[in-house]
C-alpha cells in the first residue's frame, strides 16, 4: 500500500536535510523545528525515535545534560586525508562554556518580544493630531506675515522688528509638546517592558547530572529533560519520555477544548511500527508536548527539542500584534476627555464666530494696513485653535498611565507583580478578601511536631524525647513502610544544599523520614521503587496515591491526605507499631480515639496528615469497569480508597506569619472584610482564624464547605455577611463563595495557588496567585502575583490601588480647573477688549497646556500612598469620576482664579499706576505669572 502523501513529504524533508554538520549533534535545528511543528510520528521514526534523539542531542533520558559537557565545533569539515594528518595546532578546534554551543546552534529559550516603535515614531504619534496640524499651519502663516512685517516695512527706532517672534514661539511650543509626549510614551514603554520581563521569569524542573533541580525558564536548552506535573505551563516543545495519566490542555494552541492524552514516545513509535492504520489509535498515541500549553492531569518527563523562537509558542508570538487593552478607568477617563473636548470645541467655535463678526464689523472703518489686518485675523484664528488645544485634556489618559506605571513598578518592590493593569485600579475598591491559610496567613515553614502511629502509639510535642527518637523506637517493618509511604508518595525533590523543593507538607515529611528513619537521597530511594500508577495530590480530592509493585508480586498503594477523608476509608489499623506490622479491625472505640487525636492536634492549630496503605494481589483491580483508556489504566479513586490500613496521623505545625494580625486589623479599619477559605479541617481553621484576628465576634461564623454547599442560594447570601471561615473547601466552593459575594455587590479579591483555583481566580475582581507555592497555570489566571506568598502584600496592593485612584482624582480636579479658567479668561478678555486681544496669548496658553498635561500629571501621578489612605472605607466602583466635593473645589477655585486675573487685567493699570507701553508689558507678564502661580498653589493644595 502506498504511503500517505504527508508521510512522503515529511520523509522527503528529512532526507533532504544536510547529512554533515559542523558540530557534533546528529540533527539540525530545522529538522527539530519541523518535528515539533508537524508532530508526525513518521518524522520521529526518521530520526530514530526517542533513542535516536538522545544520541543526536548528546543527552540521556535518565541523567539529562551535564554542565561539564563540552561540544567540539569545527570551523570547516575535515577531509579523510586531513583527518589522518598529525595535529600540531588547535586553531580549528574551539571549546565553549557549558551549553553555549546548544544555545548558539539551537537557540535559547527566550520568546520573541514585540518590536517597540522607535523614538521618531513616538514623536509622530504624539504630533498626529488634526488640531496640532491646524495650529502648525497657522503658526507658519503667522511667521510668514511676521517676517514680511519685520523685513518689508519701514521701522522706527522704538519699534523693533519682532512680529515674527510669536509664530516661532508657537512652533517651538508645538515641538516641545511633541517631544515631551514622546518622552512620556518612551518612559511608559520602558516601565511596562521591565514589568513584562519580570512576568516571564519562572522556574522549571529539569534533570541534570542525574539530579532534579530548578532553573530559570530562559536557561532551558535543547536536550534538557524537564519534569512536569499538574499546573505547569510547558516551557518548550518536546517529546514525552515517560508519563502517568498525563493529559494536557492544548486549547490555547489548537482550539481543541478536550484534554489531550499523552503517551511515551517509545509506545507511540512501537504502535506506529506495528502497521496499525487506525488513525484513531495514532491520534490517541500522542508523544508531542507543545510549548505554551498546560498540564491538566498526571505527571511525566519530556525531552526538549525546540526552544524560544523555534518552538510552536514562539512561532505564534512572532505573528501576533498584541495591543494593550485599556483599563476601565482609562475608558471612563477617555469618555470624560471626549466630553470636555467637545465642550471646549463648542466654546472655541462660539469664541471665533463672535470675534470674527467683530472683525468684519470693524473692517470698513479700520486704519490698519492689509498686513496688519491679516495678522489680526490670524491671531483670532490662532487663539481659537489654542483654546481647542487647551480644552482637549490629553493629560487625563497620560495621568492614569503614569500613575499605573509608577504604581506597578513600586508594587514590585513590595512583592506584588501586577499582571493586569485593571487590577491596580480595582484593588483600591476591594471590599472583601477570600484568603487561603497555608503560606498566605501562615509561614509555610512546616515541621512535624506530633504523631499517632497505629492504634496505641502516640507522640506529642513537649515529651521528654524528640519525635525522631520516638520513631526510631518503632519496629523495622513499620519504619520501612513509613519511609516508603513518605518518599515514594511525594513529588518534592532534594536540592544541592540537602533541603527539599516542592510542597512544604511533603518537605516536612521527607525531613522527618531522613532524620528519624534514615532515608537516603530521594532519587536513590525512588529509583528502587517500581511505580505503576499515580494519582497526584489535588485540592478537590485532598489525597495522593502511589501504587508500586513489590518483589513478591503484590501491588501496594500508598495513600496520604486529609485525615477525615482517609480515616473513613480505613477498616484496619496497626495494633502495635513497636512490635511490627500487625493490622487489626478498626472498632468504634479505635475510630473515636483517632478522631479525638485529630481534634486535639487541630486545637493546637496543627494541620493533620494521615498515612495509609492497601495491598492489591492484582493490578488493575478486577472491579475496574474501564481498564484501558487513552492514557493507560484508569482506576476510579473510589476503588482504591476502601479497605485501607491506617498507618499514622502526623501533626504538622505551620506558625502564623508575623504582621498578619495587624494587617487583618488594618483591613477591617479600611472597610475590607477578610475571610479564610482553607482545605484544613474546621478546628484547625478556627484556631488559626482566632489567632489571626479573623474570628473576633460571637456572631462570626465558621463552617465546613460541605454544609455551606447544601444551603439554598438565598440562605448562603443571608449567611455570608457573618461568614469568616470556610473549612474543608474545594476550589469549586471558593468559586461559589466569590460569585455569591459579587452578587451582593462586593468587590472581591481572592488568593489561589493550585490549578483548580483558576475558576475562582478568574471569577474574582482581583485574583492573587502565589509566586512561591503556586502553579504556573494559577499565575497566568491571576491579576497579581504575590512574590512572597504573604498576606501583608495584599494590604500593600490595596494601598497602591487607592493611591492610583486618588492620583487620578487629584489630577482630574486640577485639569478641569485649568481648562475652565483658561478658556473662560480667554473668552471674556478677548470679547471685552477693543483690540480683540486675550489676557493670555497663544504662546502662554500653549505653555500652560504643556505644564498641565505633563509636569502636573507627572507630579500628581507619582505620589506614594500614606498610611492614612486606609483610614477610610472603599469607594464604590459605580461612584462618579467627579464627586460633589470635587465639583465644589473646582467651581470655587475657578471663580477665585478668574476674579484675581480679570481684576489685574482690567484694573491693574489703575491699581499700580502703569501707563507707558513698557509698564503695560510688565503688567501683562505679572498677570501671566500670577495665573501660573495660582495653578501651582492649586496643585499643592
Amino acid at each position: 500500500m502506498d504511503a500517505p502523501e504527508s508521510i512522503i513529504d515529511t520523509k522527503l524533508a528529512f532526507s533532504q536535510a544536510p547529512k554533515a554538520t559542523n558540530h557534533q549533534f546528529g540533527c539540525t535545528p530545522k529538522q527539530l523545528q519541523h518535528l515539533a511543528e508537524s508532530r508526525d510520528l513518521s518524522a520521529l521514526q526518521t530520526l530514530g525515535g526517542l533513542a535516536g534523539l538522545e544520541t543526536s542531542l548528546l543527552t540521556d533520558r535518565k541523567s539529562g545534560l551535564s554542565p561539564d559537557e563540552f561540544i567540539r565545533e569545527d570551523a570547516t569539515p575535515l577531509t579523510d586525508y586531513e583527518k589522518r594528518l598529525p595535529t600540531l595546532s588547535t586553531e580549528k578546534t574551539v571549546f565553549k562554556p557549558p551549553f553555549d554551543a546548544r544555545r548558539r546552534i539551537f537557540g535559547d529559550n527566550r520568546l520573541p518580544t514585540k518590536r517597540e516603535p522607535p523614538f521618531w515614531q513616538l514623536m509622530w504619534m504624539a504630533y498626529n493630531d488634526y488640531v496640532l496640524f491646524l495650529l502648525t499651519g497657522a503658526a507658519i502663516i503667522s511667521l510668514g506675515l511676521g517676517l514680511y512685517q519685520a523685513l518689508g516695512t519701514p521701522r522706527t527706532p522704538n519699534n523693533p522688528p519682532i512680529e515674527w517672534v510669536e509664530g516661532v514661539a508657537i512652533l517651538v511650543a508645538i515641538v516641545i509638546i511633541v517631544l515631551v509626549g514622546a518622552l512620556n510614551d518612551f518612559q511608559k514603554q520602558y516601565q511596562f517592558r521591565k514589568l513584562n520581563k519580570k512576568q516571564q521569569d519562572r522556574n522549571v524542573k529539569v534533570i541534570r547530572s542525574g539530579r532534579p533541580q530548578e532553573i530559570l525558564i530562559h536557561d532551558v536548552v535543547v536536550g534538557d529533560i524537564v519534569q512536569i506535573e499538574p499546573g505547569d505551563v510547558i516551557p518548550a516543545d518536546g517529546i514525552l519520555i515517560q508519563g502517568l495519566l498525563l493529559r494536557c490542555d492544548e486549547s490555547s494552541m489548537t482550539g481543541e477544548s478536550n484534554l489531550r492524552p499523552k503517551c511515551p514516545a517509545d509506545d507511540a513509535v512501537q504502535a506506529s511500527y506495528s502497521g496499525n492504520s487506525n488513525t484513531q489509535v495514532t491520534t490517541k498515541l500522542d508523544p508531542f508536548i507543545i510549548s505554551g500549553t498546560k498540564v491538566a492531569e498526571g505527571v511525566g518527563s519530556f525531552l526538549i527539542i525546540a526552544t524560544g523562537r523555534n518552538s510552536a509558542y514562539g512561532t505564534i508570538l512572532q505573528r501576533l500584534e498584541d495591543e494593550p487593552t485599556p483599563t476601565p478607568l482609562q475608558m471612563k477617563l477617555g469618555g470624560l476627555a471626549k466630553s470636555i473636548a467637545i465642550c471646549g470645541g463648542v466654546v472655541a467655535l462660539i469664541f471665533f464666530v463672535i470675534l470674527f463678526i467683530k472683525f468684519l464689523v470693524e473692517l470698513p472703518h479700520s486704519t490698519r494696513s492689509p498686513a496688519e489686518k491679516g495678522q489680526l485675523f490670524l491671531n483670532i484664528f490662532i487663539i481659537a485653535l489654542t483654546v481647542v488645544v487647551i480644552a482637549v485634556p490629553e493629560g487625563l489618559p497620560l495621568a492614569v498611565t503614569l500613575s499605573l506605571a509608577f504604581a506597578t513598578t513600586r508594587m514590585l518592590k513590595d512583592r506584588n507583580l501586577v499582571r493586569s493593569l485593571r487590577a491596580c485600579e480595582t484593588m483600591g475598591n476591594a471590599t472583601s478578601i477570600c484568603s487561603d491559610k497555608t503560606g498566605t496567613l501562615t509561614q509555610n515553614r512546616m515541621t512535624v511536631v506530633a504523631g499517632a502511629f497505629g492504634t496505641n502509639s502516640k507522640y506529642t510535642e513537649g515529651a521528654s524525647s524528640s519525635i525522631t527518637e520516638y520513631i526510631r523506637g518503632l519496629s523495622f517493618d513499620v519504619r520501612s513502610i513509613l519511609k516508603s509511604s513518605i518518599v515514594i508518595n511525594s513529588t518534592a525533590f532534594e536540592s544541592d544544599d540537602s533541603s527539599y523543593i516542592g510542597s512544604r507538607t511533603e518537605s516536612a515529611l521527607l525531613t522527618l523520614a531522613r532524620d528519624a528513619i534514615g532515608m537516603g537521597p530521594v532519587e536513590v530511594e525512588r529509583s528502587d521503587a517500581r511505580v505503576v500508577y499515580l494519582v497526584p495530590f489535588d485540592s478537590s480530592r485532598k489525597c495522593m496515591v502511589s501504587v508500586v509493585r513489590l518483589d513478591n508480586g503484590v501491588h501496594r498503594a500508598y495513600i496520604k491526605g486529609a485525615s477525615e477523608i482517609l480515616l473513613r476509608a480505613c477498616n484496619t489499623a496497626l495494633e502495635n507499631p513497636e512490635a511490627g506490622l500487625s493490622p487489626i479491625p478498626v472498632s468504634d472505640d479505635i475510630m473515636q480515639n483517632l478522631q479525638d487525636i485529630i481534634s486535639k492536634y487541630a486545637r493546637h492549630s496543627w494541620r493533620t496528615m494521615t498515612l495509609a496503605y492497601r495491598d492489591f494481589h492484582e493490578w488493575p483491580p478486577v472491579t475496574n469497569a474501564d481498564p484501558i483508556s487513552d492514557v493507560g489504566h484508569i482506576v476510579p479513586l473510589d476503588e482504591i480508597l476502601r479497605d485501607l490500613t491506617f498507618l499514622a496521623i502526623m501533626g504538622i505545625q505551620d506558625p502564623l506569619r508575623d504582621g498578619v494580625p495587624d494587617a487583618i486589623q488594618t483591613c477591617a479599619k479600611a472597610g475590607v472584610t477578610v475571610r479564610m477559605v482553607t482545605g484544613d479541617n474546621l478546628l484547625t481553621a478556627k484556631a488559626i482564624a482566632e489567632e489571626a484576628g479573623i474570628l473576633t465576634d460571637h456572631e462570626d461564623i465558621a463552617i465546613e464547605a460541605s454544609e455551606f454547599r447544601t444551603l439554598q442560594q438565598s440562605q448562603q447570601i443571608e449567611m455570608i455577611p457573618h461568614l469568616k471561615v470556610l473549612a474543608r473547601s474545594t476550589p469549586e466552593d471558593k468559586r461559589i463563595l466569590v460569585m455569591r459575594l459579587k452578587q451582593m455587590g462586593e468587590i472581591v479579591a481572592v488568593t489561589g495557588d493550585g490549578t483548580n483555583d483558576v475558576a475562582a481566580l478568574m471569577a474574582a475582581d482581583i485574583g492573587f496567585s502565589m509566586g512561591i507555592s503556586g502553579t504556573e497555570v494559577a499565575r497566568e489566571a491571576s491579576s497579581i502575583v504575590l512574590m512572597d506568598d504573604n498576606f501583608t502584600s495584599i494590604v500593600k496592593a490595596i494601598m497602591w490601588g487607592r493611591a492610583v485612584n486618588d492620583a487620578v482624582s487629584k489630577f482630574l480636579q486640577f485639569q478641569i480647573t485649568i481648562t475652565i479658567t483658561s478658556v473662560g479668561l480667554t473668552f471674556v478678555s478677548a470679547v471685552a477688549n477693543g483690540n480683540q486681544q486675550s489676557v493670555l496669548t497663544a504662546v502662554q496658553l500653549m505653555w500652560i497646556n504643556l505644564f498641565q498635561d505633563t509636569m502636573a500629571a507627572l507630579a500628581l501621578a507619582t505620589d506614594p500612598p500614606s498610611s492614612k489612605i486606609l483610614d477610610r472605607k472603599p469607594v464604590a466602583q459605580s461612584a462618579p469620576l467627579i464627586t460633589l466635593q470635587m465639583w465644589k473645589m473646582i467651581i470655587g477655585q475657578s471663580i477665585y482664579q478668574m476674579a484675581v486675573t480679570l481684576v489685574l487685567y482690567f484694573a491693574g493699570s489703575s491699581i499700580f499706576h502703569y501707563h507707558t507701553s513698557q509698564e503695560k508689558a510688565q503688567l501683562q507678564t505679572a498677570i501671566f505669572n500670577t495665573y501660573v502661580w495660582l495653578q501651582i498653589f492649586n496643585m499643592f493644595k
